[in-house]
Order: C-alpha cells, then sequence, then structure tokens
C-alpha cells in the first residue's frame, strides 16, 4: 500500500475526498479540518493499492493539488488491515510490480544531482579501479563497481527519453559528462605523481590478464549492458531494490573510466580507444534497454489500468 497525505485548499475539499471515497482500491481516508495553518488547508490521508495509485495521483494533478495544496507519498512498511487486503484485491496487478511515476521520477531527480556526494564517490570508484587495473585484480575492479554511483543519471537518462520527460535530458547528461571529466582530472594527476615515485609502472597499466576485458569490449559487453539497463530500471521502478547491486558489478563504466584515468597518467595511450569504446558500449546499451524497459512498462500498465476500470465500470 501506498500512504497519502494531502494539504488540501478549503473549496477542493469536498470533492477530493468524494473521490478517494469513490475507488475501490482507495481506503483508511482521513479528513481533518483546518489541520494546516501555513498555507492553510484541510488534511486528508488515505491509503492506496500500489498498482492503482498512478490514476489516483493524476486526478489529484488535474484537480491542481499539487499547485494550490500538496501531495505526499510514502510507503508503509507493514499495514495489518482487512480494508487495506480489500482495497488490493480490487487494483489490478500484483503488489511489487506496481510503478508509481512520480515516485521514481522523484527518485532519479534526486539522485542524479551533480553534487560532491555524486564526485567524490565517482572519483574514489575510479581510483579503486585505476588500481585494480594496475595490480590486475578483478576483486578491486568489483569494489569500484559498487562504489560508482553512475547508473543514477543513466536511469534518469532512461526515463527521460521513455516518459517523456525532456527536462531531465540535459541534467542527467550534465552529471554523467561532468562527473567522469571530473573524476578522470583529479585521477590522472595522482597516477602520474605514482609513477614519478615508483608506485606505478607502464609494463602494469598496459598488461593485466585478469582485467584485459575492460579494455577489450566485444559483443558480450553490449549484451550484458543491455541485460543490466533492464534489471537496473526494474529495480527502480518497482519494490525489489536488491538487484540493483547487481547492476552495479554488470557493467563495465567505472572500470573504463578508472583505466583511462591511469593510462592517460603513466603515458599508455594504446589503451585509451579501448577504454572510451567499452565506455561507449557499457552507456549505449544501458540507455537503450532501460528506455525500452520503461515503455513496456508504460504500456502495460495503463492497459492492465484501462481494463479494470473497465471492468469496473460494467459491475
Amino acid at each position: 500500500m501506498l500512504h497519502l497525505q494531502l494539504r488540501v485548499p478549503i473549496r477542493l475539499t469536498d470533492e477530493v475526498v468524494a473521490g478517494l471515497t469513490a475507488d475501490d482500491a482507495v481506503t483508511n481516508v482521513a479528513v481533518l479540518p483546518g489541520a494546516y495553518t501555513k498555507p492553510h488547508g484541510t488534511m486528508v490521508v488515505a491509503d492506496v493499492a500500489r498498482e492503482a495509485a498512478n490514476p489516483v495521483i493524476a486526478r489529484l494533478r488535474d484537480l491542481g493539488l499539487t499547485r494550490e495544496g500538496s501531495v505526499m507519498l510514502s510507503e508503509p512498511e507493514t499495514l495489518l488491515s482487512g480494508a487495506a487486503d480489500d482495497a488490493e484485491s480490487a487494483a489490478p496487478g500484483d503488489p511489487d510490480d506496481g510503478v508509481i511515476w512520480d515516485v521514481v521520477e522523484n527518485r532519479v531527480r534526486q539522485d542524479s544531482v551533480l553534487s560532491w556526494a555524486f564526485l567524490s564517490f565517482l572519483t574514489l570508484a575510479t581510483l579503486i579501479a585505476g588500481v585494480g587495473r594496475l595490480l590486475d585484480q578483478p576483486i578491486l575492479i568489483i569494489g569500484a563497481m559498487v562504489v560508482g554511483p553512475e547508473f543514477s543519471p543513466v536511469a534518469a537518462l532512461c526515463l527521460a527519453l521513455a516518459r517523456p520527460r525532456p527536462s531531465l535530458l540535459p541534467r542527467a547528461g550534465r552529471t554523467l559528462a561532468v562527473g567522469f571529466l571530473v573524476a578522470v582530472a583529479v585521477a590522472a594527476p595522482l597516477w602520474a605523481l605514482a609513477l614519478l615515485v615508483g608506485l606505478a609502472h607502464r609494463a602494469d597499466a598496459a598488461v593485466g590478464p585478469q582485467t584485459d576485458f575492460i579494455v577489450q569490449p566485444d559483443v558480450w559487453s553490449f549484451i550484458v549492458a543491455l541485460l543490466a539497463g533492464i534489471a537496473g530500471v526494474l529495480a527502480l521502478t518497482t519494490s525489489k531494490s536488491g538487484p540493483l547491486v547487481g547492476v552495479f558489478i554488470s557493467v563495465t563504466t567505472v572500470p573504463a573510466v578508472g583505466t583511462l584515468a591511469l593510462c592517460l597518467g603513466v603515458g599508455v595511450w594504446s589503451e585509451i580507444p579501448g577504454a572510451l569504446l567499452q565506455l561507449g558500449v557499457n552507456l549505449a546499451g544501458m540507455v537503450m534497454s532501460g528506455t525500452a524497459a520503461l515503455l513496456v512498462q508504460r504500456v502495460v500498465w495503463a492497459r492492465l489500468q484501462s481494463t479494470s476500470r473497465l471492468a469496473g465500470l460494467g459491475r
């Protein structure tokens, strides 16, 4: 279930309450007149089945509640209620598969902001990946993949193309581009310094049988990126966040950037084209498949909700 807490202008209170109570997928509706003082308004709370939330939120948006009032969404971990069970039964599909588009959009907007935290984690991941390539240690490459935060702006690009939300495109693209540039700009001089003091050697940076896959992209690199893009957006749009860790350690974006920074720092120019190609292959594959997966979800849920409404009218 999804919990709604609404600040409703007094003139819209009756209409909002009537719409909520008429929906079989909504329950536990409560009205607290005058509960808000800044700004003034009525507090209306309700629980709605997760898979039926999009039409409810759309109606509230059409009433102007997101402009003149407020809509807060939260997901309670546990709700013991027979009425809630009935609301779930009235909603189409399964709760775990329900996609709440406003929640997804808000999440990717927040996570794709070009912040100091994003730059710090990406730079650290880039340095760890560089060490992994230098020492030819796959475990360090995996660690760098987990630390890297780059999937969030990739998911934002997918949502921007699929929903569509054009305003997200430049923001997410800028976060990715600037993030990678900053990470390389910080890491490359450090590798140059490591070369000067004898901690790094060109021969080690250019040879590594266990991590050569980073600079040798092939068709499997693209296939894995496609699969990871689908898994990533499914984890973001449903209530299953665990698979995201698997996505992080499936794609070779951060290892490619880490190798690029290492090669620039120590002067191994022959590895740079392969690292750049690996980065491009992974980004392209994730954006393509992620966008396609979101489009499929939009179509499927639109049909499910349309069928549910028609069934309700027929009763």
